[in-house]
């Protein structure tokens, strides 16, 4: 196939299967696709993407299944090295890329367009100016063991696929029949300012004083540095309760907003535990939670009853 006029071999390098070996793996870098479902009962959680649109967006760019593994990079970083030719993309948080061949030539690289990555070839990724995660696709996907039908690396329970080092060689699965449509996807870049998420009520609202989901709404709450992809620790106006006590566990959910004692909420990501024993005072909507998992240590954040702007100013 070619790709902006270069012919690209996409067969096994003779002698050895494809690949990219990790030189610098950066701060965070992990093998994520979308996840483990309906394993609550057993006590494993969903994992996968934090992104799940950029993950897919990457694999539709380069004609993989939607759910194949991709690396999911936090803050840049990364340095790989292609064995054999590989087609690669870059979706999620934009950050500066370049590509050095063999021969010593460097060439930058677009994000969310289809790329050549040649035998031999190094990718750097650079800190993304604005956004969290980035995620680096190729066509074949990563090709890592499976875990109870996932190769999502889930960070609280340790299933899956261990942390990218140095030296790690991740294999390329078989390049799939279909072929690319597109080389470039127009996306929208994660927000600088202050991000805007869409919420409903919590199964424990009734915990909290009646003017709790009003405080929610009126002022926005900080992103803290104790975030991961378990959940982001947020800082703002305090969250009453109107009871003593602690639940029974109860299961959770991603975007499930669960407030401890200190009346700080905590918003669940994709490594969240199954279960919990805090309140959950509301719950962020589903397609805002991708936009929540690329809000930055220092950002802030507001958050809107969906269907009620009462609370937001506007």
């Amino acid at each position: 196939m070619t790709v902006r006029g270069v012919t690209v071999r996409e067969a096994t390098v003779r002698g050895s299967r494809r690949a990219l070996v990790v030189l610098a793996p950066g701060p965070l870098t992990t093998v994520q696709d979308l996840g483990r479902r309906r394993h609550g009962h057993l006590g494993v959680g969903r994992s996968g993407a934090a992104d799940r649109g950029a993950l897919r967006l990457a694999n539709r760019l380069l004609a993989n299944p939607e759910n194949a593994a991709c690396l999911e990079v936090t803050l840049g970083g990364l340095e790989v090295r292609a064995t054999g030719d590989l087609l690669v993309t870059l979706t999620g948080a934009p950050c500066p890329a370049s590509v050095t061949c063999p021969d010593g030539r460097t060439r930058g690289i677009g994000h969310a367009s289809v790329e050549r990555l040649p035998d031999g070839a190094t990718l750097r990724l650079g800190v993304p100016p604005r956004g969290l995660r980035t995620y680096l696709a190729v066509r074949g996907g990563i090709d890592a063991p499976e875990v109870l039908g996932s190769r999502a690396t889930d960070l609280l329970s340790g299933l899956g696929p261990e942390r990218p080092a140095p030296g790690s060689v991740l294999p390329v699965g078989p390049a799939p029949t279909e072929f690319p449509v597109a080389d470039l996807a127009p996306a929208p870049e994660p927000e600088s300012g202050v991000l805007m998420l869409d919420v409903l009520p919590g199964p424990r609202h009734d915990w909290f004083t009646p003017g709790a989901l009003a405080t929610l709404c009126a002022e926005p709450y900080e992103v803290t540095v104790q975030s991961d992809r378990v959940g982001m620790r947020l800082r703002g106006p305090r969250l009453e309760r109107a009871r003593d006590g602690e639940l029974p566990s109860e299961g959770m959910v991603p975007g499930a907003l669960q407030v401890p004692p200190s009346g700080q909420p905590t918003l669940f990501l994709a490594d969240h535990p199954v279960t919990g024993g805090y309140p959950v005072i509301a719950v962020v909507r589903d397609h805002h939670v991708d936009r929540a998992a690329q809000a930055r240590p220092g950002q802030r954040i507001r958050f809107r009853m969906a269907g009620d702007h009462r609370f937001t100013g506007s």
